[in-house]
């Protein structure tokens, strides 16, 4: 009975040893995809998503003049009872950080698109979408993907007003 015991614990042993070397390997092997919380939609986003295709506009804030990045976001919020700075950098600045693996629907995203580290911002919708108004070349407000190439490679962080 002992042999058959000592062989039995052998293999058991040896089993456990081989899963954890297994799920090590995969664990290591794969990447974890980053999956926002998505939540139900919020009148916020809704309300953003509506002006989609106002003009770009340098220093403006309203749907009938027009947006730049900063006067879009201030607007959208403004609109819903929140009141945040008007530029980027301030926005940045004045609002506490939050990690991208905790990244929430109308979170602000931050991008540096001209060698300033706060340079542009959008609202996060989910998935990877945020929407945005980007830049006069492409003259609207519209919804584009952070895994794209050019945001993927020039975002720096998020940032959550505190009434969301």
């Amino acid at each position: 009975m002992g042999g058959r015991h000592l062989f039995l614990s052998r293999m058991l042993f040896f089993r456990l040893g081989l899963l954890l070397f297994v799920a090590l390997i995969v664990g290591c092997a794969s990447t974890p995809e980053i999956k926002p919380v998505v939540q139900k939609p919020q009148p916020l986003i809704n309300y953003a998503l509506s002006l989609q295709g106002k003009p770009y506009r340098y220093g403006e804030e309203t749907p009938e003049r027009g947006f730049d990045c900063s006067g879009f976001v201030k607007h959208v919020y403004g609109k819903h009872g929140v009141r945040l700075p008007r530029t980027v950098r301030e926005m940045a600045s004045v609002l506490p950080p939050v990690s991208k693996y905790d990244l929430r629907s109308g979170d602000l995203v931050f991008f540096n698109t001209s060698g300033r580290k706060y340079s542009h911002v959008g609202i996060f919708i989910c998935d990877d979408k945020f929407i945005h108004a980007p830049s006069r070349r492409t003259g609207r407000v519209l919804v584009s993907s952070m895994n794209n190439g050019y945001w993927r490679k020039r975002f720096v962080g998020v940032r959550r007003p505190r009434s969301h």
